[in-house]
């Protein structure tokens, strides 16, 4: 068992990691680093609860200051990981102090991307809950908005902006909002949701540019050479892992942190949450998730394989999205070349449930306003590897279990 382990990283995955390791009876010395000053945070409130006001920072806090204290754990909070000497085992920190560790767990997340041009007054990211206050005071005035990137974040942004009685309109180069996530069936649908609440789309058309008076931005430039006029401008173009600490380390980095199925990165040297890239058995695919669930579950799994359990992590993808009054949960993997088929309910009637496949096995179920039980039962067909061809009578079965 190691002696000292340090987690880099102090949100979900990283505290996920230290409490499992303190639950298995790992009684060293732990030390968890987060570059913000802010204790653990739960980050799916911020495009939400958070940005629309109806939750206050303190109560996305994911443990209070006792719980914290009762871990054991050096917290090293605003103070960012700057290089890793993996030989010497050793994180360098801002400053210049650094931290010797017998295992290592990153847990950097990502950070948003930006596009050219928008080191401007009015142009924002969503990551941190810093972030997420910044945005709601400026949208507070009652800016026209623009939201440029139509996935999760853009979306769940653009809703609480329209709720708030704003102007608002989304830019996305794809077809449909959401149509890397779900495909084009599902980003229809979630386009007339926001049709129907008044947000202007302009779907189809990439991003040209940016207009700014004085250093404020003041438009949007589109390829097709039309202006959107806009007060604040959100940028939720994605996001890319957070390793650039750990450039020159030797540790494989690609589309993050490469890892084995034992989320195991080098010789004692491992990676949860956003960061992390590994071979997903179940799915024979590697993959990195952006979801709070796999930060949770990572966790947990890199937890145990620290202590000595070597197990592959293999869960079937678990994720969710509110906009407006409407939920879509998924679980699985929604390759774009999918296949479709409606399982239950009616999409007219926005409350149903699909099953998506790939290679004549099912990959994944969506629910849209379903019941989370009935989901959950049709999660079945995932983890089971349901053949394609057998679905409507695996859908009975899944339902009556």
């Amino acid at each position: 068992m190691p002696g000292r382990v340090v987690i880099v990283g102090a949100s979900a995955a990283g505290l996920t990691t230290a409490e499992a390791l303190r639950r298995r009876g790992y009684d060293g010395m732990l030390t968890l680093i987060g570059d913000e000053p802010h204790p653990p945070y739960d980050r799916p409130p911020l495009s939400k609860q958070v940005l629309a006001g109806i939750r206050e920072p303190d109560h996305v806090v994911l443990r209070d200051e006792p719980a914290l204290a009762g871990l054991g754990a050096d917290l090293l909070l605003g103070q960012a990981a700057t290089w890793l000497d993996v030989a010497d085992r050793r994180v360098l920190l801002a400053g210049g102090s650094g931290v010797g560790y017998d295992a290592l767990v990153i847990a950097t997340g990502v950070a948003p991307r930006r596009l050219p041009g928008t080191d401007l007054t009015g142009v924002h990211v969503l990551r941190t809950l810093d972030d997420a206050l910044s945005l709601r005071a400026q949208l507070l005035a009652g800016p026209k908005v623009v939201v440029v990137g139509a996935g999760f974040l853009g979306a769940e942004v653009a809703a609480v902006a329209r709720e708030m009685g704003l102007d608002v309109t989304v830019a996305d180069p794809l077809p449909v909002p959401m149509h890397r996530q779900f495909g084009e069936r599902i980003g229809t649908l979630i386009a007339e949701l926001h049709r129907d609440h008044g947000v202007m789309l302009r779907c189809g058309v990439g991003v040209a540019g940016f207009r700014s008076v004085d250093g404020r931005v003041v438009g949007v430039e589109l390829a097709d050479g039309s202006v959107l006029d806009a007060d604040l401008v959100v940028l939720a173009v994605g996001a890319v892992p957070a390793t650039g600490w750990l450039a020159g380390s030797g540790l494989p980095l690609g589309n993050g942190v490469e890892c084995d199925d034992r989320c195991q990165a080098g010789p004692g040297i491992y990676a949860a949450g956003d960061v992390a890239s590994w071979p997903n058995p179940h799915f024979g695919v590697r993959m990195r998730l952006e979801h709070r669930m796999n930060a949770t579950e990572q966790g947990i799994a890199v937890a145990g394989n620290l202590l000595g359990d070597d197990k592959p992590f293999a869960p079937v993808p678990y994720f969710w999205t509110d906009q407006y009054a409407t939920k879509i949960q998924a679980y699985g993997t929604f390759p774009p070349d999918a296949e479709f088929q409606l399982l239950s309910g009616d999409p007219g009637a926005r409350r149903f449930v699909a099953a998506y496949g790939q290679h004549g096995t099912v990959t994944g179920v969506l629910g849209w306003n379903a019941s989370p039980r009935e989901l959950r039962a049709l999660r079945q067909l995932v983890v089971d590897r349901t053949p394609w061809t057998t679905l409507p009578a695996a859908v009975g079965t899944a339902a009556a279990n």
